[in-house]
């Protein structure tokens, strides 16, 4: 494996359709497509400054570097990464990708990221302005993970996210094969339109929740007082701990709860109108 080392580089394409090389202490200065087209790269204590460095790489792993804003779109249409202890400064990252792992990497203005991907895996990482996070993505997991940012998860499947403080209105919208698991969840309108989604040990917070979902499952979840008009026109099987503001018109299933604000069951309410709602 070739050694580059204390290096700095700019322009168009300076390593490009370079193999197995190893990089420490190198800067991407302004410029495009720094390594585009290569394979088995190592970047160590790396920064990158100049536009779509990684795009079209099989087999490579960033640790210890740094994505500086100019550095946007920097990581598409590649597989087989590996990324630690790394801070991503840039938007648009992670698209079209297979087979990657973040570990310990800080995402501070992560709009419009991680789009088509699949094969994910994230453990301590952290996102922040993360609008549109995840569109179309699957086989996601996920765990110790801290999210800033609306619409995230829309149009995802196969996802399993444990430990995880999520902010975000219209999230996983859409969804197939959800699994969410000791998990805090704000914002409103969460997972409309989902199916098979499940919760488990989560505490939700936001109007209108979990309406229009198909084959929800809750597993001893806690809803906050904010949480009014839930379960529109949903199929669900839910155990809540605690009191539920308000439940409307859910399409059949079963909830339990210690106690509900209201319940509103209407001419409204779609067929087979059969939901069971049980006090504890």
């Amino acid at each position: 494996m070739q050694t580059i080392k204390d290096k700095e580089f700019g322009g168009e394409r300076p390593l490009f359709a370079s193999h197995d090389l190893y990089l420490e202490n190198v800067t991407i200065h302004a410029g495009e497509s720094a390594l585009k087209r290569c394979s088995d790269i190592k970047a160590v204590n790396c920064r990158f400054e100049g536009k779509y460095p990684f795009w079209h790489v099989d087999r490579f792993t960033v640790d210890h570097c740094l994505f500086t804003p100019g550095a946007r779109a920097a990581l598409w249409y590649s597989s087989g990464l590996v990324m630690t202890d790394t801070r991503v400064e840039a938007p648009k990252m992670f698209r079209e990708m297979h087979d990657l792992r973040l570990e310990r990497v800080v995402i501070p203005d992560a709009q419009e990221t991680m789009w088509h991907c699949s094969g994910v895996t994230m453990r301590d990482v952290e996102v922040a302005n993360a609008d549109y996070l995840f569109m179309h993505s699957a086989d996601i997991d996920i765990a110790d993970y801290r999210q800033q940012g609306n619409y995230s998860f829309q149009y995802c499947r196969n996802v399993v996210i444990r430990n995880a403080v999520i902010d975000s209105k219209d999230a996983f919208w859409n969804t197939d094969n959800v699994t969410l698991i000791d998990c805090r969840l704000t914002g409103e309108y969460l997972a409309w339109h989902s199916h098979g989604l499940r919760l488990v040990r989560c505490h939700i917070s936001g109007t209108q929740p979990l309406c229009y979902c198909h084959d929800l499952v809750m597993e001893d979840c806690e809803m906050a007082p904010d949480c009014d008009l839930a379960f529109e026109e949903s199929t669900v099987q839910a155990s809540i701990r605690g009191k539920v503001t308000s439940v409307k018109n859910p399409k059949s299933g079963k909830i339990v709860a210690d106690g509900y604000g209201e319940i509103i069951i209407d001419e409204n309410v779609p067929a087979p109108a059969d939901c069971i709602i049980v006090t504890r």
